[in-house]
């Protein structure tokens, strides 16, 4: 049952009371609108109307989380901060004598907000506070770009994968309860109790690469045992996801050896599975130097007002840009904003995106982003002269040929044009152009290329240039993100690894706001109270 704050002040209220937090400070002026920054109201519709105990208000759990996120402690701490901490107290327009809560109060409420779909309330919230103040216009630029996280779950090595794995799939056919192994064979119930009632480390000497290889066939063939016992229950989502997972590990851990077993593969799958807890867990990297393991944070501002307007998740080994298209539809559709000018990084800056913004359902989307310079660029292929009315292609020493149609992996239709070999041979520069042990120099068009060139011309005016050097607010704020904790993901799943996100970005928002609504005299309660329920604003006037 939906419960609701109190506003019977006290003698121990600590608004009324003279305190040193700072007016001015990000906990002072939380306080100056922590009645009207969230209404129970708005989160009713998880509550059981008539029936129940009176929960927690949902107002203060939202400001709680908000505080939790911006300070960036555990549920333990942030329950202490609301009983010891003033500022928190302030923040929240807490008493004194605030009786507190229990720490899986914050847990319950998270979970109640992801069940219900509720887990953008707060940023939502903000973005639309930020609208109707002005700060953000009907018409935006975003700078995008994304940040390394760490996962929540354990990183751990292909046996591991296999024997955790063969745990949760039995556990997920329902052998952890007695009474299901009944009509079990003996070999089935010895699988059950290895894995289920024991879940150990093999007791073997890992430094001996023999004891190491008869393990792995052991735990192979009792993968496929139990994938054999999942057969007749592919009807339970839970049994089919883990045996798609432990299928997957078989084929990207796994390789037949000379005897006819399996060993473990040499290099690393693209894709590969590197958590049981946490199956969305990637190997990533930033940089050729950076290597992370988790996801990646793409975060989207609005260039004028510097609020987040997106943030969310990315696989750790997808190219940042992937998402870019999702994210432009999630910004218009939740901020109801037109996006009309994007200016990110060079990963962003591809053939597909170029060609999907130009495309852009409405209005086209200006892409604004630097190409890479080549490290040899007289024989890169920015160098040739393509015609692609013609279909020709000439070498930077004169050479003219005719391209060929072919399809692209994608099955897209290109021109791959192929120079003679004795031409390149003749050529000064052939060492450094030309890399086939039997033919000339080849290049072949992008599916894109006229976008891709022309961006590429437009790169080196001074305009571009210009707006390209905007980018660095980007960086600047995801810098402020990590500051408050979200490099670290705390939970386990996709609704509340977003949920993380999206209340650290609110937090983010929130101090934006107070400082965007001192420069522009904007009175932000009114703002807040115009956007609450009507016996709220009934109330106000």
């Amino acid at each position: 049952m939906l419960g609701r704050r109190n506003r019977q002040r006290s003698l121990f209220d600590s608004q009324v009371l003279v305190h040193r937090v700072p007016e001015d400070s990000f906990y002072g002026r939380m306080g100056a609108v922590s009645d009207v920054l969230f209404f129970d109201d708005d989160l009713a519709e998880m509550y059981c109307a008539d029936n129940g105990r009176p929960s927690l208000p949902p107002s203060l759990m939202c400001g709680i989380l908000i505080l939790q996120f911006h300070d960036d402690v555990s549920d333990r701490e942030a329950v202490d901060r609301t009983l010891y901490d003033l500022r928190w107290k302030v923040a929240l327009d807490l008493p004194l004598d605030f009786e507190g809560l229990d720490a899986s109060s914050l847990s319950v409420f998270r979970k109640r907000m992801v069940e219900h779909g509720r887990e953008r309330y707060a940023f939502d919230r903000f973005i639309q506070v930020g609208r109707v103040a002005g700060f953000i216009p009907d018409k935006v630029t975003l700078l995008t770009d994304t940040t390394p996280t760490k996962g929540a779950g354990a990183v751990q090595d292909t046996y591991t994968l296999l024997r955790k794995g063969t745990r949760k799939l039995l556990r997920a056919l329902g052998y952890h309860l007695p009474g299901k192994r009944r009509g079990l064979s003996e070999q089935a119930k010895a699988l059950v109790a290895t894995y289920v009632d024991q879940d150990r480390k093999a007791d073997i000497d890992w430094s001996d690469a023999q004891q190491r290889r008869a393990h792995l066939q052991t735990l192979v063939q009792d993968v496929e045992a139990a994938l054999d016992l999942a057969t007749e229950q592919m009807d339970n989502e839970d049994v089919r996801a883990i045996g798609w997972l432990l299928t997957k590990i078989l084929g990207d851990d796994l390789e037949e050896d000379d005897d006819g077993g399996v060993r473990i593969a040499q290099g690393t799958a693209a894709d590969r599975i590197i958590s049981i807890t946490d199956p969305a867990m990637r190997h990533g990297h930033k940089s050729a130097s950076q290597r992370f393991d988790g996801c990646k944070a793409s975060v989207s501002t609005e260039q004028s007002s510097e609020l987040i307007v997106d943030v969310g998740d990315v696989a750790a080994n997808d190219r940042d840009g992937t998402e870019l298209m999702p994210t432009i539809d999630r910004v218009e559709e939740h901020a109801d904003v037109t996006v009309e000018r994007v200016i990110a990084d060079g990963a962003y800056n591809s053939g597909d995106n170029l060609a999907a913004c130009a495309d852009h359902p409405g209005h086209a989307i200006d892409l604004v982003g630097p190409f890479h310079r080549p490290p040899d660029p007289e024989v890169d292929k920015s160098a040739f002269q393509l015609d692609l009315d013609a279909q020709t292609a000439t070498c930077p020493e004169g050479h003219t040929v005719e391209g060929k149609p072919v399809r692209d992996s994608k099955k897209r239709p290109v021109l791959r044009f192929t120079f003679p070999r004795a031409a390149c041979e003749a050529c000064p520069r052939f060492e450094r152009c030309v890399r086939s042990k039997r033919h000339g120099r080849t290049v072949t068009t992008h599916a894109h290329e006229a976008l891709l060139r022309q961006a590429r011309a437009r790169q080196q005016t001074a305009a571009s240039q210009a707006l390209y050097r905007l980018r660095s607010a980007i960086e600047r704020k995801i810098g402020e993100l990590v500051q408050h904790g979200i490099r670290n993901t705390r939970y386990l799943g996709a609704h509340k690894r977003q949920l993380q996100r999206l209340w650290t970005a609110a937090a983010v928002n929130l101090k934006r706001l107070f400082a965007l609504a001192e420069t522009q005299d904007t009175d932000l309660r009114t703002v807040l109270i115009g956007l609450g329920p009507p016996a709220v604003q009934v109330m106000a006037a």
